[in-house]
């Protein structure tokens, strides 16, 4: 398994130059690393200083870079659903339907780059993994999907189970997928074998994001102003995706006692401008990237006291919402929504009362 690094911040504070430094740094200490760009232009390239494909390509010793093409990944990922289909279903319907013909819908950049993730991830071929996607919101709504996608399958599962028209339909089911799939399915496993390997990645995914020794990201951010403010704003916006924030990475800028304040207990590093094509300094000049002590984590259950806290930095109490329906909470921060599934000695209770301090939401059971 490897380590997934990325970098969060306001375009054009050097996310990219700051990606590719971090990868040359790793590969000097001997690390096996890939480089993926989520930017299909040509500029990935001339920063790189070699032509990158959507096939991993030796760019220096331990070192590979890919670009991500969603096209191409549309096209691979298809065939996968069809060689699925013609494993599982008596008869095939997409076989007449070619990956060379779709075309990318807004909104599967993000799944197919997550999955393009996941592969590299568990080729064990690599050691470290950097990430240079978009680096804002879409980056960790990308990250998001594992989370959100189990909470979709859990609920709706549950509702189609206890409905009438599952009630209805219960008797019908197994019959029904004997006949068409290559094996039986009833409501209680909806799915059946396709789905339960599905659930199972997506609570890797979820372990993974929300493991710090196995996915972390680290902010990056000029001295102007509006650069400042959305690092702080991803900061807070990566807590409700379950992801651990490294760091702050000033770039071309010194640190300053307002910027530490603003941003602790997060460790604060600055770098220099490169000059030509010395990554050296740079290279030199990064932190550590590794989970500093003292940086809490996006979620911590107390189940002694019946409380759940939810670190919540750059926002104030009139910008979080609680609601809970059913079994679940829902936290709306900002633009990013999470349901917390709260553990069994939790699950059922009703919210007493919630407070926000210090940058953290504390509810209480």
């Amino acid at each position: 398994m490897a380590l997934i690094l990325t970098f969060l911040g306001k375009g054009g504070t050097g996310r990219t130059t700051v990606a590719i430094a971090a990868a040359k740094r790793f590969a000097s200490q001997g690390k096996r690393v890939l480089l993926v760009g989520q930017d299909s232009s040509p500029a990935f390239s001339l920063l790189v200083g070699a032509t990158v494909t959507c096939d991993p390509i030796e760019i220096g010793a331990n070192l590979k870079a890919v670009q991500l093409e969603s096209a191409v990944l549309l096209q691979r990922s298809w065939q996968q659903v069809k060689d699925l289909e013609a494993e599982y279903l008596r008869t095939p319907f997409f076989k007449e339907v070619y990956g060379e013909e779709l075309g990318v819908l807004p909104g599967m950049d993000s799944a197919l780059a997550l999955n393009a993730l996941r592969e590299y991830d568990a080729s064990n071929q690599y050691d470290v993994i950097v990430y240079d996607g978009r680096g804002d919101k879409d980056t960790l709504r990308m990250l998001g999907i594992p989370e959100i996608l189990s909470w979709y399958i859990r609920r709706f599962r549950g509702v189609l189970a206890e409905s009438e028209l599952g009630k209805a339909l219960s008797p019908f089911v197994q019959p029904v997928t004997s006949t068409v799939f290559n094996t039986g399915w009833s409501l209680d496993n909806v799915g059946g074998k396709p789905a339960e390997q599905a659930t199972d990645l997506l609570e890797k995914g979820k372990q993974s994001v929300g493991d710090p020794n196995r996915v972390i990201a680290y902010l990056v951010t000029t001295g102007d102003r509006l650069a400042v403010e959305t690092s702080r704003y991803l900061w807070g916006s990566a807590q409700q995706a379950g992801l651990t924030i490294g760091g702050l990475i000033c770039n071309l800028t010194p640190v300053t006692d307002e910027v530490v304040e603003q941003f602790a207990p997060l460790p604060v590093t600055s770098i220099p401008q490169m000059e030509g094509n010395d990554w050296e300094p740079l290279m030199d000049a990064l932190p550590d990237f590794k989970k500093p002590e003292g940086v809490p984590q996006p979620i911590e259950v107390d189940r002694v006291n019946s409380q759940v806290k939810l670190f919540l930095p750059g926002f104030d109490k009139k910008q979080v919402k609680l609601t809970q329906y059913g079994p679940e909470v829902t936290i709306e921060a900002g633009d990013q929504r999470r349901n917390i599934s709260l553990p069994p000695e939790l699950k059922g209770k009703a919210v007493k009362g919630a407070k926000f301090q210090q940058q953290f939401l504390v509810i209480s059971f």
